[in-house]
């Protein structure tokens, strides 16, 4: 990933973090940079990054990014030909891979602010591995998934997100949704 593609990954990130539900646009972000930090970048000079027409940035202004958005100033780099991020060393943890692979499925995903949402909750969570062996477990049990949308729409009224109301059975039929788990086959 290039460096203005980050940059733009990390803009529409924060944007979601504080509230926005949008990408926090160049402008605002120049002026957060300046509340938040006291430095001061130029939304044109932040617009060159992004567009690829300044393909590096000073050590300055990378530390002000790295620390504006709480990565590593590592990171606010072009990767190399042929990086993949997938590929993590043996030495993370298994749970620190399992929130490294949750969030570069947010970042390919990013178009669906829904699913987005959905895995960064699970890799900012103490332990995102249960969750998922949660969700599995929830998926497995005849029923359970309409039923707890069932809780939750009692619970918060209508205001179940369009992407997580319950579908119809006829909606499922050709799913695995809509086969009866005993006809399933189990994978281990």
């Amino acid at each position: 990933m290039k460096l203005g593609e980050k940059l733009k990954y990390l803009r529409e990130t924060e944007g979601e973090l504080r509230g926005m539900g949008r990408a926090i646009s160049q402008q605002e972000m120049v002026r957060a940079l300046k509340s938040e930090t006291g430095a001061a970048l130029s939304q044109s000079y932040l617009s060159q990054i992004e567009s690829g027409a300044r393909p590096h940035m000073t050590n300055t202004t990378r530390q002000v990014l790295a620390k504006f958005f709480k990565v590593h100033p590592g990171y606010l780099v072009d990767d190399p030909e042929g990086y993949h991020v997938e590929l993590l060393s043996d030495a993370r943890t298994l749970e620190d891979k399992l929130d490294l692979w949750l969030i570069s499925g947010a970042e390919r995903f990013r178009r669906d602010a829904e699913l987005r949402q959905a895995l960064l909750a699970v890799s900012r969570h103490a332990d995102s591995r249960r969750c998922l062996l949660l969700l599995n477990a929830v998926l497995e049990t005849p029923g359970l998934v309409d039923r707890l949308f069932e809780v939750l729409k009692e619970r918060e009224g209508e205001n179940i997100p369009p992407g997580l109301k319950p579908a119809s059975l006829s909606a499922r039929i050709g799913t695995a949704e809509a086969v009866p788990l005993q006809k399933r086959s189990r994978r281990m």
